[in-house]
């Protein structure tokens, strides 16, 4: 019955996905963030935020682990895909990477970045002033081999996609609330947060990127760790696998000055086309009604237990569910590839027509 429903699912990707006109002017992908967006880069790090080994990746293409942090493709595989620019966004980092596959674009995230220099210096991974440093390189590169007007032309005419944020709030406000202490609150904590961003983005659009997609938080309250966590504390949901209300609520706060930090970007960035993608809406939707994307369980990762497991503790002597296209979540943080799918399928709906008309 397992084989049965994925087949059902894979019919169902395949027809969505044909039913969106391809013919884009984007031809090129450049992502930048954290583990939502990257696909191979922390494999070169000495860091924990690494996912190169199995069960990780069981059900890609190759069923090999890539160092994507799903069982298969991540959201900016079906962007690409949806866009008919290629079937996967590599790792810039993976030394397989050709100087064709950059000029369509590649991921420069890394597992475990945050806005906050502490976070980037907590995990051992690259920041995006560093996954910017690399950007650079790879302009340069694709110069060298194509020339500068061909490059200008690639960043001109690429869709960059920043997704991050979500490790911030983890480490430094509720595993460990230093942050909160030194700047008095969440919500100045995540104005500072912001401000990073902001200048990020304004760097981005002074080489030149004139298609910026700008991820919010996802409803953190609901990721299947934070749900263990929580049932620990002594509450009136003590024990029982709730979301935490409290959190999300900090999520939606956070995204809506996001919002306003884009509509005020947009309003003097006026070259640019930026958008903000809400993915908060679709993944507390799929939490709260599984049966209309075809889920079965949405509050336990399909790794081990599903209450904790994630990067070295996901791991090949974990047992892992027999049917993931079952699963929202597939480690106790990050998506299936059935919900990186259904993600993607709500960009496409709601953010790609403004980015790329």
């Amino acid at each position: 019955m397992a084989s049965i429903a994925k087949f059902f699912f894979i019919l169902l990707s395949l027809c969505m996905l044909n039913s969106v006109t391809t013919a884009s002017n984007v031809t090129a992908i450049f992502a930048f963030g954290d583990s939502t967006v990257d696909s191979g880069n922390n494999n070169h790090f000495n860091t924990l935020f690494r996912s190169d080994h199995l069960p990780y990746g069981r059900d890609f293409p190759t069923h090999l682990p890539t160092g994507r942090f799903s069982n298969g493709k991540i959201a900016t595989d079906f962007l690409a895909q949806i866009l008919g620019i290629k079937d996967l966004l590599p790792a810039y980092l993976n030394p397989l990477v050709t100087d064709n596959d950059l000029i369509t674009g590649v991921s420069f995230a890394c597992g475990g970045a945050g806005l906050d220099p502490n976070t980037v210096a907590l995990a051992k991974v690259f920041g995006l002033s560093t996954q910017y440093g690399l950007f650079e390189q790879a302009m340069r590169r694709i110069s060298s081999v194509y020339g500068e007007e061909k490059a200008t032309n690639i960043v001109e005419n690429a869709l960059f996609v920043i997704s991050i944020g979500t490790n911030d709030m983890l480490y430094n406000v509720y595993l460990s609330p230093v942050r909160i202490t030194r700047y008095g609150s969440i919500s100045s904590y995540q104005d500072f947060m912001l401000q990073n961003l902001d200048a990020f983005i304004q760097r981005l659009y002074a080489a030149g990127a004139r298609r910026i997609l700008v991820a919010g938080l996802p409803p953190i309250g609901c990721l299947p760790i934070e749900i263990t966590l929580t049932s620990m504390l002594p509450s009136q949901h003590w024990l029982q696998r709730l979301c935490n209300i409290q959190q999300n609520l900090d999520s939606k706060g956070y995204n809506n000055k996001l919002q306003s930090h884009i509509h005020l970007l947009q309003s003097t960035l006026t070259a640019a086309k930026i958008a903000y993608f809400d993915i908060y809406k679709p993944i507390l939707d799929m939490v709260r009604n599984p049966a209309k994307y075809g889920f079965e369980e949405t509050v336990d990762g399909c790794c081990g237990t599903g209450l904790l497991e994630m990067g070295p503790v996901c791991n090949i002597m974990e047992l892992t569910c027999p049917d993931s296209s079952k699963y929202l979540f597939w480690d106790a943080v990050h998506l299936t590839e059935a919900g990186n799918y259904f993600l993607a399928q709500s960009g496409r709906k709601n953010v790609l027509p403004y980015l790329t008309n």
